[in-house]
């Protein structure tokens, strides 16, 4: 059972009608027992960094989170999910989960490139990653993408994906058992679908 991580703040209802279309067993939950149970998590969000882990504190799910991502359990985060996985983030002067150590950071661009970053964009995957298997038989793969950070990581063999907006970032973080991407695959049609049954299938 995929459980999808409810702390007031993220596309829910997309991703779950998503995995539903692949066959994935999934539910929304906010309750930490269920957390507890589930076979593998998704940390979904939109908003901010602060006030998100301002919430997951308040509900008390950051000590389930990381003890589930301790015992092996595969977990992706999605958008401001994938932020939440590192140190530390400018916006809020926020710590994080600390789970893949990097600091989130805001575009600095020319004036040419509006902020925040939104629209569909190329990426460019690492082949080994479990998240992108069968990805080299299509000519691109394309994601939908709305940040205005984005992670810069201390340790860049974590990093399994890459975009292009004004200057290359990372868009696709892996440490382990941990994945996380900021593109909305929930918002991608069969790139996003693609991509969330490999991850049910980890």
């Amino acid at each position: 059972m995929i459980t999808i991580i409810d702390y007031g703040m993220g596309n829910l209802g997309s991703i779950q009608n998503m995995l539903k279309k692949i066959d994935s067993a999934c539910r929304i939950s906010s309750n930490i027992d269920e957390i507890e149970d589930a076979t593998k998590l998704i940390l979904p969000g939109v908003g901010s960094y602060a006030q998100a882990m301002f919430n997951l504190n308040e509900l008390g799910l950051i000590p389930v989170i990381k003890k589930k991502v301790d015992s092996q359990t595969p977990l992706l985060g999605i958008c401001l999910g994938m932020q939440l996985l590192s140190t530390h983030s400018e916006e809020g002067n926020a710590d994080g989960l600390d789970i893949i150590p990097g600091e989130v950071i805001k575009f600095d661009l020319p004036d040419s490139y509006k902020v925040p970053h939104m629209g569909w964009n190329l990426i460019h995957y690492k082949e080994k990653c479990r998240l992108f298997n069968g990805f080299e038989e299509l000519e691109e793969v394309r994601y939908y993408f709305v940040h205005s950070y984005h992670f810069s990581l201390k340790n860049m063999e974590h990093q399994i994906a890459t975009a292009n907006y004004g200057k290359e970032f990372t868009c696709g973080v892996q440490k382990d058992n941990v994945y996380g991407v900021q593109f909305h695959p929930e918002k991608s049609h069969t790139f996003g679908m693609h991509l969330l049954e490999n991850f049910s299938k980890i």
